[in-house]
């Protein structure tokens, strides 16, 4: 548990939005918001990311995918929703957080996060992945 622990303190002592730690190293940390940060966790360290632990701001369902998929060993979150705890919990995934949320919501707080509507219904981490990668690949292009 020391990593998540040092996962959350680095998470909060500097501000971002996500913190990796594995055995006592931060492996991956970005201040970016949404879920691009941890799509490029994935795509930079892949397999490295096994049994690391990740301190996230958000954690709703399709960041828990995220860590269920990453095979991340614990996850600390600021807010979480019921869906992200129901995948975390549904994945034998340890999590700690401060707030429970129903649903995280859009930016401006006027419907449910594109990426919660992307991934409800996946109950397979590779393929919540893949769709959520796609989808941020293709609205790059537009």
């Amino acid at each position: 548990m020391q990593d998540l622990k040092l996962a959350e303190l680095r998470l909060k002592e500097k501000n971002l939005t996500l913190v990796i730690v594995k055995r006592g190293r931060i492996i991956f940390e970005t201040g970016t918001h949404s879920i691009t940060g941890f799509l490029q966790a994935i795509k930079k360290l892949n397999k490295e990311l096994i049994g690391s632990s990740v301190a996230d701001k958000i954690v709703g369902g399709a960041a828990a995918m995220l860590c269920v998929y990453s095979k991340a060993a614990s996850v600390f979150a600021v807010t979480i929703s019921e869906g992200g705890i129901r995948v975390l919990e549904d994945n034998h995934v340890f999590y700690r957080f401060e707030n429970r949320v129903l649903n995280i919501l859009n930016e401006s707080k006027t419907d449910i996060c594109p990426f919660e509507k992307l991934t409800a219904g996946f109950a397979d981490p590779k393929e919540a992945y893949e769709k959520l990668k796609s989808f941020m690949e293709s609205s790059r292009q537009s």
